[in-house]
C-alpha cells in the first residue's frame, strides 16, 4: 500500500526533473520489457511501448494484477486545484493522507476531512484506518476526492504549527550526491567526456586513492550542507497563551508570536476554524483581527499574505524538494549513527522553535492518556489474521510499525534513564538494580565489568590462562538474569518485594568460589550483560517462530555513555502485583523449583519443533521429574490479559562445547549454525538410509515396526511426571533436535543413554563448527568468495555462517596469509578489546569531562600519550583493579555508577581514571584482553600495524562517538583535540521483524537470474519490491536488495536507463539506511559508475567511481582487493575514452595490489594480468601482450590445469597475440613502401584519379582489403567520384550507433574482444565453468554477511556483456543452482 502511494506519486512527473522522470517507465510490478522496447540508438526505454505490455499483463493475469492494479483518482484541494493520484482498492485511507502530505500542493494541509464521490453521485466520507474498497468501487472509474476543511482542536492545532515548522526547515533534505551529480550533468547537457574533465578526474582520484591519504579526505565523505532559504524569522508560542476562558468560548486555540523576513511582528491568533493576524502589541492583549483583517484556513497560507518574501522562499522549498528522488523525501525509521561531524563546526544560532521543542520533550511530564501500551499493541497485532496474502501484509505492516515506534521510544526513554531524568521506581536500591517505567516501558541496567573481574581473578583463579573461554561470564545463569527480568519474571507489588527478590537472587545464587563481594556484583554485572544478547537472540527466534497463544515482549538493548540499558514492554498487571501465581512454567530459581503446565508446555513444544529443541525431562530440587521443551530458566506466565508470555529465552540453543570452562556458561552455538548443521545430517542420514534399505531391506521393515510402536508408547505418556521412555531413534532418522540443558548445572533426568546421545549431538555440533565450518569460511575469505570490507560486514559474515565473534582470533590465524584478512581481524580485535576498557571509562567519567576523556582515550589508542606520573603508568590495569577494590568497600554494595555521584575525596580519584590512563598502558590492557576472550595475540608493533582512519571509523560506530571530519596528524603525540569530540549517539539492538514471505521471493529470484530466466526474476523481484514497500516503506535494507537485482536484471535485459533508475534507487537506501561511508553504498556507486559508463556517460561514471573508491578506502583501507577491482573498472573506462596511459598505470596498481595481496598465483592477479595484456593490444605492443597473456596462462595452468575451458581460452589469447605481432614485423616493410607511395600520391595528386578510374573500370576486381587500404591512405584528401559516400555514411552511422550501446570501443576493436576471457577468469573461484555464466563481477562484497557474492552471472540475450565489477549482488547464484541440482539428484 505505501507501495502503491509511492508509485503514484512518481507517476506524477510535473514536478520531477529528467533524471527522475524515466522512473514512470518501470513499474515494479511491470513485466520486463523485451528487446522491442528498448531504443537502439541509447538504451531508453521506450514508456509507451513498456505502457502497452503492462495493460496487456494486466490483461492475461488479472488475479495475479487485480490486487496491485492502480486506478487513476483525482483530488479537489481546499484551494481548488485538482491532482491526480493512482490508487489501488486495497489502499487505505491513511495511505490517501500519506501522499497527500508528501504532494506539494497540500503538504502544508493537515486537518481536513476527505470525502469520495462515486459515479452515482454518492458521496461517502472516508474514515482514516479504512480501505477504500470499503467504501467504494474505485475501479468503475469516474470517482474523485474532494478534501474539505476540518476544525482545529488543541491536538490538531499544535500538529499543524509542528508540521509547518518541519516544512520550513531544510535540516530534513537529504540530497544524495549521486543526484546532485546528475542533475549537474543534466544542467551542462555534456553530450561526451572532454579532455579537461577526464584529467581533473585523475587528478582528484589520484589524491583520494593512489597517495593514501585517507585522512585529508575525511571531510569529502560528508556531504555539502545545503543552502539556507531565509523563510520565516520565528515563530514561537506567544506568552499569551493559554487563551483566557472568554476567549475560549470563543474558538481562540492557540496564540503564535511570529517574525517575518521583512522585519514585522505579528501576533496571530489560531482558532478552530482558520488562522489571522490579532492587533495585540507588545504587552497589550488585543484578540480582534488587524487593519488588513488577513485570515486564511492554514498557517502557510496566511504566512503568505502577510510575507511576501516567505512566499517566494517557501516556493524555492517546494521546488528543491521536488527536485530531490521520491526517496530522498521519505523519512527513515532508524537512521544510522554518523562517526563524523561537519567541521568547521557550524556556528550555533538563535532559534525559537528548536528551543521549543526541546523544551517541550521533557522526561516524565507526558499525560497517562497520551502513554502507548506498547505490549497491547504489538500483541494485538500478532493476533490480525493471516490467512490470505493481503492479511499477512496487513500484520506484518502492523507489527513492523509498532516494533519501530517502540524502538524509537525505548532509545530516548534509555537516554533519559541513563542522563537521571527518569527516576527509578525502587530508590532506595543499589543503583546498578534501579528498574525505571517510562511510557509505559521497563528499562534496566545491565553492566559489563568483564574487564576489571578479569584483572580480579588473575590472583583467584590461575585456571582462566588455561582454559579459553570469555571470562566474563563465569557463575549463575540466573544471577545475571536478575536485574534484566525482575519486573516480568517475579510478580512486583512494591519497591521493597523489588528490593528483596533482588537481594535474593543474589545471595541464592552466588558462585561457590571464595569471591570477594564485589567481584561477585561484577560477575552478576557481567552475567547480565552477556546474556541480553542472548535473550535478544531468543525472543526474536520465538517471534519468527510465530505460535498462535505464544506470546514474547516486546525488547531492545540501548548502549549509551557506557552503560548498557534493556527496555522491554510491561507485562499486563506485573507492576499492579496482579496474579502472584502466575508463573506456569520453567523456574525463577535455576531449577530448584520448576512450574509446569500442560497448555503451555503444549504452546512451547511446537516452538521447539521449528527452533530444533528437544523435548527431554529434568529434575527439580526436590527430584520431580519434568518434561520441558525449553530451557530451564525460561519463565512461562499468564498475564492480566490471559495471554501467555514467553520470557527469558538466553538459551535457546545449546552450549558450546569448544568452551567448557566455569566462566562460560553463556558460551552457546548461533541458531545459523545449528540450522546449517542439522542440514547436514539430515542429508547425510537420508543417504545412509537409502543405501542401507537397499541393502538390507528386511531389517528395515522390523525396524520401521519398532519405531511406530515407541511412538505409540510415548504418545501414551503424558504430563509432567511421566518421562519414560523417549523416541530417540524416531528422531535419530528424522531430523536432529537439541537439548539446552546438556552441559550445564541442571539436573537431567531420564535414561543415561538418552542424556549422552544429546551431549553428543551438542558436541558434535561444536565440532561441525570448528573443523568444518570455520576452515570452509576461511577458504571462502581466501578465494575472495566472501570479502568483508570493514569491521561491521566481516560480523556480519561471521554470524551468517554460523560462527560466534570470539572465534575472530582461530579466523585471523587462519587467513594469516592473505595480508588483507589478518589486518582486517587483528583491527577488529584491537577495536572490540578497546571498546570495553572504554566502556568502563565513559561509564564512570562525569558528564562534564566526557570530551577531555574521549579525546585523551583517543591519544593514547592512536598517538604517544606518556603517564602523568610514574605511579600511574605502572600498570593500567592496576589502577582499574584498585578501583574497584576502594569501591567494593561499600558494605551496601553499590556499583561504580552510583559511586560516580559521590562528591569529595573519591570524586578526585575517579576523575583521574583517564588521566593516569597512557598509550602504553591501554596497549597493554589491549593485549591482555584480547588474548584471554579471543586467545590472539597481537603482535608487538600492533600499534604501528593498525590501519588509522579505519580503526577511528570502526570505534566510533562500535562506541557512538561522533568526531570532526578533518585531517588528522596520527604522528604527533595527541592527533584529537577536545573539540574533536562532537556527539555521543546511542547504540540500538532491536528484533523488528520483517515479512518472511519477501526472503523466499528474492531467494527464488536469484535462482531464476542464475538460469537466465530474467522475466520470471523480474517478476518475483518487483512482487518482493512491492510488498516490502507496503510493508516497511521504502527506507529499508531489504528493499535496496531488491533494487539491487531489479538493476542486475534489467542490465542484462539491455535496458540500461531502466538500471540505473533501480540503481539510484538503491543508492539512496543505502545512504540513508546504512550509512554514506558503509561499503554496500561503496559498490553502489561502482555499481552506477559501471552503468553511466554503459550510457556512454563516462564523465558521471569517473565521478562515481572517485566516490566509490573514496568509501572502500576508508571503510578498509587502500590496500584491499575490491579497491583493486575497482581500479580495474577506472583503467576500463579510461582506456574507452583513449587515455591509455592512465589506464595502464591503474592496470599496474591493481596488479602491485593483487600480488602483494592475494599472492602472485591468484586468480585475481590473473585477470590483472589478462587486463594489461588487452590494454597493451590495443596500443599495438602486441610483445607486451604476449607476455602478460603468458603470465595469466600460467597462473591458471597452476590453479585450474591445462583441461579448465578458462586456461584454453587464455592459451587462444597468446596465440593470437603472437600471431598479431609476427604481422607486425612482417608488414613493417610494407608499411615502409606505403609510406613512400603515400608520400609519392601526396605530390602528384593526378596519379590518385588515375587509379580511382582504373578502380571504376576494373567494376568489382579490387579486394575488400585493398578498399580499406587505399581508404587509410586517402585520409585527409580530395575524394573522387570513385568514393562511396553514402556507403561511408552509413558505415560511420553504424558505428556510432554500436558504440552508444557499447558494442564498439574507441579504437575499433569490439567490446567482446575484450571481456569474455576476463569475465571467464572470475568464474574460477566458484570452480564453474566459463561457458555456463560467462558474465561476472570481480567486486566481490556481502553486503549483509551471507555467502551470496553472486559471482556468476546468466547469460544475457544481447550481444553486449556487462563491463567488469558490477559491484555485489550476483555472485555465487551459480553454485547455488548447482548445489540445488545436486539436491534434488540426491
Amino acid at each position: 500500500m505505501a507501495g502503491k502511494v509511492n508509485r503514484g506519486r512518481n507517476r506524477k512527473g510535473s514536478q520531477q526533473v529528467a533524471v527522475n522522470s524515466s522512473e514512470q517507465a518501470i513499474s515494479s510490478d511491470a513485466s520486463l520489457p523485451d528487446s522491442s522496447a528498448v531504443s537502439p540508438e541509447n538504451g531508453v526505454t521506450d514508456v509507451n511501448s513498456k505502457e502497452k505490455e503492462n495493460d496487456s499483463a494486466s490483461e492475461q493475469n488479472p488475479a495475479k494484477q487485480a490486487d496491485i492494479h492502480l486506478y487513476p483518482v483525482s483530488v479537489k484541494t481546499p484551494g481548488g486545484e485538482k491532482l491526480e493520484l493512482q490508487l489501488s482498492p486495497g489502499d487505505s485511507v491513511m495511505d490517501v493522507r500519506q501522499f497527500l502530505l508528501d504532494a506539494p500542493e497540500t503538504c502544508f494541509i493537515t486537518c481536513y476531512d476527505l470525502v469520495l464521490y462515486t459515479k452515482d453521485g454518492s458521496s461517502h466520507i472516508l474514515e482514516d484506518y479504512s480501505d477504500i474498497s470499503e467504501v467504494a468501487d474505485i475501479t468503475s472509474g469516474s470517482c474523485f476526492l474532494e478534501m474539505i476543511s476540518a476544525l482545529y482542536d488543541d491536538r490538531s492545532i499544535r500538529a499543524h504549527v509542528q508540521r509547518t515548522r518541519d516544512l520550513l526547515s531544510i535540516s530534513t533534505f537529504h540530497s544524495s550526491l549521486s543526484t546532485t551529480l546528475a542533475l549537474q550533468h543534466e544542467t551542462k547537457k555534456t553530450p561526451s567526456l572532454t579532455t579537461d574533465v577526464a584529467k581533473n578526474e585523475v587528478q582528484e582520484l589520484d589524491s583520494l586513492v593512489l597517495k593514501e591519504n585517507t585522512s585529508a579526505s575525511l571531510s569529502n565523505l560528508l556531504p555539502s550542507p545545503s543552502k539556507e532559504i531565509k523563510n520565516i524569522e520565528s515563530i514561537v508560542f506567544s506568552s499569551f497563551n493559554p487563551p483566557p476562558s472568554y476567549r475560549r468560548l470563543s474558538g481562540d486555540l492557540i496564540y503564535l508570536d511570529v517574525a517575518t523576513v521583512e522585519g514585522s511582528k505579528y501576533c496571530i491568533t489560531g482558532t478552530t476554524s482558520s488562522f489571522y493576524a490579532n492587533s495585540s502589541t507588545g504587552n497589550i492583549f488585543d484578540p480582534r483581527p488587524n487593519k488588513a483583517s488577513l485570515e486564511a484556513t492554514t498557517l502557510v497560507g496566511l504566512l503568505q499574505k502577510i510575507s511576501p518574501k516567505f512566499k517566494k522562499a517557501f516556493r524555492e522549498i517546494l521546488e528543491r524538494k521536488a527536485s530531490a528522488h521520491p526517496f530522498e523525501n521519505v523519512p527513515s525509521l532508524l537512521p544510522p549513527n554518523s562517526w563524523l561531524g561537519l567541521y568547521s563546526i557550524a556556528d550555533h544560532k538563535r532559534d525559537a522553535s528548536r528551543a521549543e521543542n526541546s523544551l517541550t520533550l521533557t522526561f516524565g511530564s507526558e499525560l497517562i492518556g497520551m502513554q502507548r501500551d506498547w505490549n497491547e499493541e504489538l500483541q494485538s497485532c500478532r493476533e490480525f489474521p493471516h490467512a490470505n496474502h493481503q492479511e499477512r501484509i496487513l500484520r506484518d505492516r502492523a507489527l513492523y510499525k509498532v516494533t519501530s515506534d517502540f524502538v524509537e521510544a525505548a532509545t530516548k526513554g534509555a537516554i533519559g534513564v541513563i542522563s537521571r531524568c527518569i527516576p527509578p521506581i525502587n530508590p532506595t536500591d543499589p543503583e546498578c538494580f534501579h528498574m525505571y517505567v517510562h511510557n509505559n516501558i521497563f528499562f534496566s541496567f545491565a553492566v559489563d565489568a568483564d574487564l576489571e573481574l578479569s584483572f580480579k581473578k588473575q590472583g583467584l583463579d590461575e585456571s582462566f590462562k588455561v582454559v579459553p573461554i570469555n571470562l566474563s561470564q563465569n557463575h549463575s545463569e540466573k544471577s545475571g538474569d536478575s536485574s534484566l527480568h525482575e519486573a516480568s519474571g517475579v510478580p512486583l507489588v512494591d519497591e521493597s518485594a523489588v528490593s528483596n527478590v533482588e537481594n535474593n537472587y543474589v545471595v541464592n545464587h552466588s558462585p561457590t568460589v571464595d569471591i570477594p563481594e564485589e567481584a561477585q556484583l561484577n560477575d552478576s554485572e557481567q552475567a547480565t550483560y552477556a546474556s541480553s544478547n542472548n535473550d535478544l537472540r531468543g525472543t526474536k527466534a520465538f517471534q519468527e517462530a510465530d505460535i498462535s497463544g505464544l506470546y514474547n515482549l516486546a525488547m531492545a538493548i540501548i548502549d549509551y555513555r557506557g552503560h548498557r540499558v534493556v527496555a522491554q514492554s510491561v507485562l499486563p498487571g506485573i507492576l499492579q502485583g496482579d496474579k502472584s501465581d502466575s508463573l506456569l512454567y520453567g523456574s525463577v530459581d535455576n531449577g530448584k523449583k520448576i512450574c509446569w503446565s500442560d497448555d503451555f508446555h503444549s504452546k512451547v513444544l511446537e516452538a521447539a519443533k521449528r527452533l530444533h529443541l528437544k523435548e527431554h525431562c529434568v529434575l527439580d530440587g526436590s527430584g520431580n521429574v519434568f518434561k520441558l521443551a525449553a530451557p530451564v530458566e525460561c519463565k512461562g506466565i499468564v498475564g492480566s490479559d490471559d495471554r501467555h508470555y514467553l520470557l527469558d529465552l538466553m538459551r535457546i540453543t545449546p552450549r558450546d562445547a569448544n568452551y567448557t570452562g566455569p566462566n562460560s556458561r553463556f558460551c552457546i552455538l548461533r541458531p545459523e549454525l545449528i540450522s546449517a548443521f542439522v542440514q547436514t545430517e539430515v542429508a547425510e542420514k537420508s543417504k545412509d538410509q537409502v543405501q542401507s534399505e537397499r541393502a538390507t531391506s528386511v531389517d528395515d521393515s522390523s525396524s520401521v515396526e519398532v519405531k511406530t510402536e515407541t511412538k505409540e508408547g510415548a504418545s501414551a505418556a503424558s504430563g509432567p511426571q511421566e518421562c519414560g521412555q523417549h523416541d530417540h531413534s524416531g528422531d535419530r532418522t528424522k531430523e536432529i533436535l537439541f537439548n539446552p540443558n546438556v552441559f550445564t548445572d541442571v539436573k537431567l533426568a531420564g535414561d543415561q543413554e538418552e542424556i549422552m546421545e544429546d551431549e553428543e549431538n551438542v558436541r558434535r555440533a561444536s565440532l561441525y563448527l570448528k573443523d568444518v565450518v570455520i576452515p570452509k569460511f576461511i577458504q571462502d575469505l581466501c578465494s575472495l568468495e566472501v570479502s568483508p570490507m570493514d569491521g561491521q560486514t566481516l560480523t556480519e559474515a561471521l554470524h551468517a555462517h554460523g560462527i560466534n565473534i570470539r572465534y575472530i582470533g582461530k579466523v585471523a590465524e587462519g587467513a594469516r596469509a592473505m595480508p588483507h584478512l589478518w589486518g582486517l581481524c587483528s583491527n577488529e580485535i584491537v577495536v572490540r578489546s578497546a571498546k570495553h576498557i572504554v566502556r568502563d571509562i565513559l561509564r564512570d567519567t562525569e558528564d562534564h569531562d566526557l570530551s577531555h576523556a574521549i579525546s585523551h582515550v583517543f591519544n593514547c589508542f592512536l598517538g604517544n600519550v606518556q603517564a602523568i606520573s610514574g605511579k600511574g603508568s605502572a600498570n593500567g590495569s592496576q589502577s582499574k583493579t584498585q578501583k574497584k577494590v576502594n569501591s567494593g568497600h561499600n558494605a551496601t554494595g553499590k556499583s561504580v555508577k552510583g559511586q560516580s555521584k559521590i562528591r569529595g575525596e573519591f570524586l578526585g580519584k575517579k576523575q583521574s581514571l583517564y588521566l593516569i590512563m597512557s598509550s602504553d598502558s591501554l596497549w597493554s590492557d589491549i593485549q591482555e584482553f584480547s588474548l584471554a576472550k579471543y586467545q590472539f595475540e597481537l603482535p608487538e608493533d600492533a600499534r604501528q600495524r593498525v590501519k588509522k582512519i579505519s580503526v577511528v571509523r570502526n570505534f566510533c560506530q562500535k562506541v557512538g562517538i561522533t568526531v570532526a571530519a578533518r585531517k588528522y596528524d596520527f604522528e604527533a603525540p595527541a592527533p584529537f583535540q577536545v573539540l574533536d569530540i562532537l556527539n555521543i549517539q546511542p547504540i540500538v539492538k532491536h528484533s523488528i521483524p520483517i515479512c518472511s514471505e519477501v526472503k523466499s521471493l528474492v531467494e527464488t529470484g536469484k535462482v531464476q537470474l542464475a538460469e537466465g530466466m530474467l522475466n520470471e526474476a523480474y517478476a518475483l523481484f518487483s512482487e518482493a519490491f512491492t510488498m516490502l514497500q507496503q510493508v516497511t516503506g521504502p527506507m529499508h535494507g531489504e528493499v535496496a536488495n531488491c533494487c539491487r537485482y531489479l538493476a542486475m536484471v534489467l542490465y542484462h535485459a539491455g535496458d540500461i536507463a531502466g538500471a540505473i533508475i533501480q540503481q539510484h534507487k538503491e543508492l539512496i537506501i543505502n545512504e540513508r539506511c546504512l550509512g554514506l561511508d558503509h561499503p554496500d553504498t561503496a559498490h553502489s556507486y561502482g555499481n552506477m559508475a559501471l552503468f553511466y559508463h554503459g550510457l556512454n556517460q563516462t564523465d558521471l561514471a569517473l565521478q562515481h567511481m572517485s566516490r566509490a573508491l573514496l568509501l572502500l578506502s576508508s571503510s578498509s583501507g587502500p590496500d584491499h582487493p575490491d579497491v583493486a577491482a575497482t581500479y580495474i573498472n577506472v583503467a576500463m573506462m579510461y582506456q574507452d575514452i583513449g587515455k591509455m596511459d592512465t589506464a595502464l598505470r591503474y592496470l599496474q596498481e591493481a596488479l602491485k595490489m593483487n600480488e602483494r595481496l592475494l599472492g602472485e598465483e591468484h586468480i585475481q592477479t590473473a585477470v590483472c594480468y589478462h587486463a594489461l595484456a588487452i590494454a597493451f593490444n590495443f596500443m599495438g605492443a602486441y610483445k607486451l601482450s604476449h607476455q602478460h597473456e603468458k603470465k595469466t596462462y600460467n597462473i591458471l595452468v597452476n590453479q585450474l590445469g591445462e583441461e579448465d575451458s578458462r586456461t584454453k581460452e587464455s592459451l587462444n589469447w597468446m596465440k593470437q597475440f603472437k600471431m598479431r605481432e609476427l604481422q607486425k614485423q612482417k608488414g613493417s616493410q610494407e608499411i615502409v613502401s606505403a609510406q613512400k607511395a603515400f608520400d609519392i600520391l601526396k605530390a602528384h595528386p593526378s596519379l590518385i584519379q588515375a587509379f580511382q578510374a582504373a578502380a571504376v573500370a576494373g567494376g568489382t576486381g579490387t579486394t575488400g582489403s585493398a578498399n580499406r587500404s587505399f581508404n587509410g591512405i586517402s585520409d585527409g584528401l580530395p575524394r573522387g567520384r570513385g568514393f562511396d559516400e553514402r556507403g561511408a555514411r552509413a558505415v560511420t552511422e553504424m558505428r556510432k550507433k554500436a558504440a552508444a550501446r557499447g558494442l564498439i570501443r574507441p579504437h575499433g576493436v569490439p567490446v567482446q574482444t575484450l571481456t569474455p576471457f576476463t569475465q571467464q577468469l572470475f568464474n574460477a573461484t566458484s570452480g564453474n565453468e566459463a561457458n555456463d555464466a560467462p558474465n561476472n563481477e570481480p567486486t566481490k562484497h556481502t553486503s549483509n554477511g551471507l555467502q551470496d557474492i553472486e559471482r556468476d552471472q546468466p547469460k544475457a540475450d544481447q550481444q553486449d556483456l556487462p563491463p567488469v565489477g558490477l559491484g555485489s549482488g550476483l555472485a555465487s547464484l551459480e553454485a547455488k543452482k548447482q548445489k540445488m541440482k545436486a539436491k534434488a539428484s540426491s
